[in-house]
């Protein structure tokens, strides 16, 4: 998969997903904003008919990675040593409200498993959390909104300098 256009440098690791509907949506919302990369549990997940309805061929224009969960802390890695910043998207006592985060450059969001959210053993592997703030009696957002929300803001952020970048350029 490639675009003529340069892909932002933003990885969402979807790898603790279970439900192909989230899989599909998240891999559909990656495209659109023109992630670097999805990162699925299992690559077949694409092959699935739900995934591919859901998807409208995201997988075929969007760089699909396999990050099996046993494989996550040795990828995490691996994207530091690239020079990410790995933020989850969880509600932990030390998450910062999504709002007042500022993206580095390169980042990967890690995003939970539905209902359970990030495995407390990956949370040392992470820069920061990041949480959604909510107002409502429910405390949480299905992960395909969440992880959406969470993209829209890293491509918010990074439009702004590009349009301030190219303001100074024209000045």
């Amino acid at each position: 998969a490639s675009s003529t256009k340069r892909r932002l440098p933003l990885i969402v690791i979807a790898s603790l997903i279970d439900k192909t509907p989230n899989l599909a949506g998240l891999c559909r919302t990656c495209e659109v904003f023109n992630c670097e990369a999805v990162c699925l549990a299992n690559q077949k997940i694409i092959k699935d008919q739900t995934f591919q309805s859901i998807s409208v061929t995201a997988e075929k224009w969007l760089p699909v990675k396999e990050v099996p969960k046993a494989a996550l802390k040795s990828y995490l890695s691996e994207l530091r040593s690239r020079g990410y910043q790995i933020v989850g998207i969880e509600q932990t006592h030390n998450s910062v409200i999504m709002d007042k985060w500022t993206y580095s450059g390169n980042t990967a969001i890690l995003l939970g498993a539905e209902k359970e959210g990030i495995d407390a053993d990956l949370l040392p592997w992470l820069d920061a959390c990041v949480e959604i703030p909510q107002a409502g009696q429910i405390r949480s957002l299905n992960v395909h909104v969440s992880g959406s929300l969470a993209v829209w803001e890293y491509t918010r952020q990074f439009r702004a300098i590009l349009d301030a970048a190219a303001a100074a350029n024209a000045a």
